[in-house]
């Protein structure tokens, strides 16, 4: 009995007691209004209930076991309030290591105008171990000055002399098409490879994507000749063998048994030898309905129908596995009839103006480069 008794008295003894705070009436209608508002937040709620019991002489321990909360928690807001008041508890405290502190303008100096050692462009981990920072803290200050530097971008300047004067002619056939008159964006999709996999994949199945191997075998070639109407967005396809001038001019002959004969036709091509070898253009001056309108060089882009060949690229030939290649041939002339049961035109909104000022900008970006280059 007599060891109890000692060690009760010893740890009274012994037991921190914490500061007394005292409230006034209107420091205490603060507090009283604060942890039974429904507008403030439960963290600041909890806190003023600290604050309070502590004022009515509890001990950290005993509003800990009272709020559930552990005793240092209740110390904590003790003391902030005996230092600050009510901004003491109003205001977080801050949480972990401080931020380490980035040189935002050499961050930005380093990723646009240096590249790491051995290296092509810089990483987050590259660049965080280079400023001594975490790799997010990178990322972060990369997102917000608008910086990818794991992304490029390909480009070509058209340097075609009549660019101006092609670019209008087509873009205002997109944007205002002459009346009684079909508007076909034609081009050939070439060498299409029939591949057929070495080995079969799985298929997708929940938990696992589709698996596919890397390597293939190779059963030969076609070519889609298409004509995109720009109107309703049908398109006229065949695929042939090769993409000689014959093989154009069998195309051009199946337009123009599948479209209207009372219709004028604007057709819609780019610079291939092929489109203006002398045979075709002789057929062309016996077809007066038919009227051509090159794209610029280097401008194949002002080619809607190249949208439709991305489409059956990602939508049916990437992952396609074919055996032959009237096997291949079935798998497109499908995917073209899929297409024309439900057409959607793409409909083109960057007006002749808009595309120039933004090729003269890249002229005079690239021009600029290219002189300090030299010099």
């Amino acid at each position: 009995m007599i060891p109890v008794l000692y060690y009760a008295l010893h740890r009274s003894q012994s037991m921190r007691v914490a500061a007394t705070i005292e409230l006034d009436d209107e420091e205490r209608g603060e507090l009283i209004r604060v942890s039974r508002s429904k507008l403030s937040s439960v963290r600041l709620a909890e806190r003023a209930r600290i604050v309070l019991l502590a004022a009515q002489g509890l001990q950290n321990q005993q509003i800990a076991e009272k709020l559930g909360i552990h005793r240092l928690t209740a110390g904590r807001w003790r003391e902030r309030y005996l230092e600050s008041g009510m901004a003491g508890i109003e205001r977080d405290l801050p949480r972990g290591a401080p931020p380490a502190k980035v040189d935002v303008a050499r961050l930005v100096e380093l990723t646009t105008q240096t590249t790491p050692e051995a290296a092509t462009h810089w990483s987050t981990r590259k660049m965080a171990a280079m400023l001594g920072v975490a790799p997010s803290t990178v990322m972060r200050h990369w997102q917000a000055s608008g910086l990818k530097p794991h992304l490029v971008r390909g480009f070509k300047i058209s340097r075609d002399p009549k660019f101006i004067e092609k670019l209008e002619d087509i873009v205002g056939l997109y944007m205002a098409p002459p009346e009684h008159a079909i508007v076909l964006c034609c081009d050939e999709k070439s060498q299409v490879q029939a591949l057929d996999r070495t080995q079969p994949g799985l298929p997708l199945k929940k938990g696992r994507a589709q698996t596919m191997t890397h390597d293939y075998k190779r059963h030969g070639t076609t070519t889609l000749f298409a004509a995109l109407n720009v109107l309703d967005g049908k398109v006229i396809g065949q695929c042939q063998q090769r993409h000689t001038h014959a093989e154009w001019l069998k195309f051009l002959r199946k337009i123009d048994r599948e479209t209207p004969q009372g219709k004028t036709l604007h057709l819609i091509a780019d610079n291939y030898a092929t489109h203006k070898h002398p045979v075709v253009q002789e057929w062309l001056a016996t077809h007066p309905r038919f009227n051509m309108h090159f794209t610029p060089t280097s401008a194949s882009w002002l080619n809607m129908v190249e949208r439709f060949f991305r489409d059956l690229t990602t939508e049916r030939l990437r992952r396609g596995v074919f055996t032959s290649v009237p096997e291949l041939v079935t798998a497109i002339e499908g995917y073209v009839a899929h297409h024309n049961t439900e057409p959607k035109p793409f409909i083109w909104t960057k007006s002749a103006r808009d595309i120039l000022q933004k090729v003269i900008r890249a002229n005079a970006r690239l021009s600029s480069k290219q002189n300090a280059t030299l010099h």
